[in-house]
């Protein structure tokens, strides 16, 4: 089998990860000359981080990233309060990484493309499709290097002005606010302590002002501040205008200015995720306001839950991918969209993320499945202790591109590749759960539940 993916952002890197542990050839292409270098999706929720740690990706992306900043509020140049986006809470036994991670995107990319080389694979940069058709059989693509490929399937992970998804004729319903317009950019700031966020404003209007958020792996912030005027100034003066304003003259010098764009509300969804053996996937699919943080994790869950089902081939199979993601897709836009109005309308419960961004709540499962499982049906996690009395995790079980059956207090041991004995603590052998993989689970003895390779309810 063969895959060609058109993008090479953390969506296609994902995907291509996934493919290429499969053992599946994959190429991946991108238009652009270099690789992106900006924060841009800088927030890891905590789903994507148990998919990353199934990639192997984890400790690195935990190692160049922090935590959610205390954010120092300034009103007319005084400090008014100190609050977080959300605040930290501990792990549980289910949760292993509950709080959203901050690390910059090209920091995210150049993680997950070094994994990808591990495979043998890497990206192609100046490479673009510019043409493709398909038949019953296989997907035949044009490339700008002058290449004809022909490929069993194409993805286009190739953002939200998407030649894949246009050539295919897909509406991408939605709209553009243009009323609302923001600066972004990543900039060090001297006179601000980087250990901490800031946003500064007027007691007149505390919604409207501009924010300072520290990135990991230096001394830049990630700049964001409201738009005015038609004109945009995104250069290091245009940026040091909008902090004198803000934050009043002196208070913080800026310099080393890497990257800087004017962001537009912009909020879409296309009608189809697939047609044929071509399928979109991330912002090319959705795409979202920042608000929640939901953005580049949907498009990474899009590779990870398309990429166990291209493996499989089966039609039944390909099929549930739009019905599962274009729903899941609608449902996140929902949550942006209302936290973004909250923004708009300067409700202050816009700052705080709640436990709907964590994507944890997630679910596949037909209306008609009635299974007590927990809520969503993400296969959480649980401690184990083996017969030899060995620490484990299930989530040590669930890595890697296969299907996991969980047998609770059989009557008879497994004999099956990736079957996994559960039985009570009190149990004399066999592998041991905790109660939180019966609590979590709500399995009775006897029960078996068969966990999907992307860690999902079968």
């Amino acid at each position: 089998m063969s895959v060609l993916i058109a993008g090479a952002g953390p969506t296609g890197l994902t995907l291509a990860i996934d493919l290429a542990r499969r053992g599946i050839a994959v190429r991946l292409i991108d238009k652009a000359t270099e690789y992106f270098n900006g924060s841009r999706g800088d927030g890891l929720q905590p789903r994507t981080l148990e998919v990353f740690e199934d990639l192997g990706v984890l400790d690195e992306v935990l190692a160049q990233g922090r935590s959610m900043p205390l954010m120092k509020i300034y009103l007319d140049g005084t400090l008014a309060m100190e609050r977080r986006m959300a605040e930290p809470v501990e792990p549980t036994p289910d949760v292993p990484y509950p709080n959203a991670w901050m690390l910059g995107q090209s920091r995210t990319e150049k993680i997950l493309r070094d994994k990808l080389a591990e495979y043998g694979v890497r990206v192609e940069l100046n490479t673009e499709i510019v043409g493709f058709t398909q038949n019953a059989d296989a997907v035949t693509a044009e490339l700008s290097t002058g290449e004809t490929v022909d490929v069993d399937y194409l993805v286009g992970a190739d953002g939200g002005r998407s030649f894949v998804r246009k050539h295919l004729g897909i509406a991408f319903e939605g709209t553009t606010d243009e009323s609302i317009r923001t600066l972004l950019g990543d900039v060090a700031a001297d006179g601000l302590d980087h250990e901490y966020g800031y946003w500064f404003a007027s007691k007149g209007n505390p919604m409207a002002g501009i924010a300072m958020t520290p990135l990991s792996g230096g001394d830049q912030f990630q700049f964001g501040a409201p738009l005015d005027g038609e004109d945009a100034d995104t250069s290091i003066e245009g940026l040091q205008e909008l902090v004198d304003k803000y934050a009043g003259p002196g208070v913080a010098k800026l310099r080393d200015l890497t990257w800087s764009t004017v962001w537009r509300p912009n909020v879409r969804l296309a009608e189809r995720f697939r047609v044929g053996r071509v399928f979109i996937a991330g912002d090319a699919a959705h795409v979202h306001p920042p608000t929640g943080g939901q953005g580049l994790n949907t498009g990474v869950q899009d590779a990870y839950n398309l990429g166990w089902k291209l493996a499989d081939g089966r039609e039944e199979v390909l099929a549930t991918y739009e019905s599962e993601r274009h729903t899941n897709a609608a449902r996140v836009l929902g949550i942006s969209e209302e936290l973004m109005q909250k923004h708009v309308d300067g409700d202050e419960s816009a700052m705080e993320r709640g436990e709907n961004t964590r994507q944890l709540d997630v679910s596949y499962r037909d209306l008609s499945d009635t299974r007590p499982i927990a809520p969503g049906d993400r296969a959480p996690d649980a401690p184990l202790v083996d017969a030899a009395g060995n620490n484990l995790r299930l989530f040590d079980f669930f890595r890697g591109p296969h299907f996991t059956l969980l047998r609770f207090n059989p009557t008879t041991p497994s004999t099956g590749d990736h079957t996994i004995d559960v039985v009570r603590r009190d149990a004399s052998d066999g592998t041991c759960a905790s109660p939180e993989a019966f609590a979590h689970y709500h399995a009775s003895d006897g029960a078996e539940i068969l966990i999907r390779p992307d860690g999902y309810l079968a």
